[in-house]
């Protein structure tokens, strides 16, 4: 098919890759993406969305609202670098990666020492360093006993501490860029990696999807790890039945009247999979009231796919981790005008590329791909054969991911 780039409007220098990613799949290609950028002396951007309402993000959005902080803090952490006898280094990256115990009262124990400087993780952390951090977990702390009430009680269990961190950050700044920055230098991480969220917000945004079916799945949870609300509760208060009563009886951060299923602290297991009923068709973003809406991109993002040389989607959950980034307006525009667009197709199926027995083929990767980037451009259309180069010029596969292996082939589209 013919290749057809469009030209950038103003003469620039392209250097650096761009990689859209979700915060988990990718890290095991961290490594490769450094030794591509170490080799080419070009910089690296992460580009990650922040509309996971999952996991222990989805405490902290119930509570504070603002970004979803989880998959921004996981590469962060990811890319701090390893140094052999660098005790402090190791010591920030297991404190920024130590999750809570599972159990709330002990979970709440445990966060106090931290903030007061008693727990063994301090351990090999500079003073100056240390109370550094310790300012931004006071901070936070401090926010935490402010908004208890006795139908909202923060739950600790399992909070990765790296998120409090962020979110602590966020707050006492004002800006989640501001708190990146924060993160980024206390852990040395290289000014040439930067890891930007694809949507510059303080604000809490969500996304729904459809099914070939008809079926409407509202929030990130419900398209790839479906669960039950684990809030803790309070023997003050007493359910009504209604859901969205008793919701907006819980004084938190979420808007009265908003969606249930977008509210709460929502656990799950990564390993724990069911197929979707039917094939994704669409993903897009929706307002609490679950109405669609059209988010602009991070002007920093869009920066950053204007002067790269090459942009990547990487592994990782096709629907929840890239799209999300695709579909947000002046993305389309911005990847149409890079030369090389690489697609690494995932080593597996997962609940969002099947199901099991009618999986997503290679060119149904590559057509949700040019398909996102168009509507990023209110562009609906059926996605013709001459567009697909504008937006992936080249698939690679990687056999042996799951056990860390980088053998595979590339092929041009």
């Amino acid at each position: 098919m013919a290749d057809t780039p469009q030209p950038s409007p103003t003469p620039q220098l392209r250097t650096g890759i761009s990689v859209f990613s979700g915060g988990t799949a990718a890290n095991f290609l961290v490594d490769v993406f450094d030794q591509i950028v170490t080799k080419r002396k070009c910089p690296l951007r992460y580009i990650i969305p922040i509309s996971d309402n999952g996991g222990s993000s989805s405490e902290l959005i119930r509570v504070f609202g603002g970004p979803s902080v989880g998959d921004v803090r996981s590469r962060l952490v990811r890319l701090i670098p390893n140094h052999n006898g660098d005790e402090e280094r190791t010591a920030l990256k297991t404190l920024f990666e130590h999750r809570l115990s599972v159990d709330p009262m002990k979970a709440r124990s445990e966060w106090l020492d931290i903030v007061e400087a008693r727990h063994i993780l301090w351990t090999f952390i500079s003073s100056q360093k240390r109370e550094l951090i310790r300012s931004v977990f006071n901070t936070l702390n401090l926010e935490i006993v402010k908004r208890n009430r006795p139908t909202s009680v923060f739950n600790f269990a399992e909070a990765s501490v790296g998120n409090l961190f962020l979110t602590g950050a966020r707050l006492f700044s004002g800006s989640f860029e501001s708190a990146i920055y924060l993160l980024s230098i206390i852990c040395a991480i290289p000014e040439t990696t930067s890891v930007l969220p694809a949507i510059n917000s303080n604000f809490t945004h969500h996304i729904s999807a459809s099914l070939t079916d008809a079926t409407i799945l509202a929030g990130q949870v419900a398209i790839s790890h479906p669960s039950g609300p684990t809030a803790v509760p309070d023997a003050t208060f007493h359910p009504s039945g209604n859901p969205y009563l008793d919701l907006d009886r819980v004084e938190d951060a979420n808007l009265p009247g908003s969606l249930p299923v977008l509210r709460g602290h929502h656990a799950f297991s990564k390993d724990d999979e069911e197929d979707l009923p039917a094939r994704i068709e669409r993903v897009w973003y929706i307002n609490p009231y679950g109405h669609e809406i059209w988010p602009v991109a991070n002007a920093k993002v869009l920066a950053a796919v204007e002067a790269s040389d090459a942009v990547v989607y990487s592994i990782g959950s096709l629907y929840t981790s890239i799209i999300p980034s695709l579909i947000l307006r002046g993305v389309g525009v911005a990847i149409g005008r890079v030369r090389t667009k690489v697609l690494i197709l995932n080593a597996k199926v997962d609940r969002e590329t099947g199901p099991a027995n009618r999986p997503m083929t290679a060119v149904d990767f590559v057509r949700a791909v040019a398909r996102a980037a168009k509507e990023s451009q209110t562009d609906f259309g059926e996605v013709r054969d001459e567009e697909v180069r504008r937006y992936v010029s080249h698939l690679v596969y990687l056999k042996g991911a799951q056990t860390g292996g980088l053998t595979g082939g590339v092929g041009w589209v």
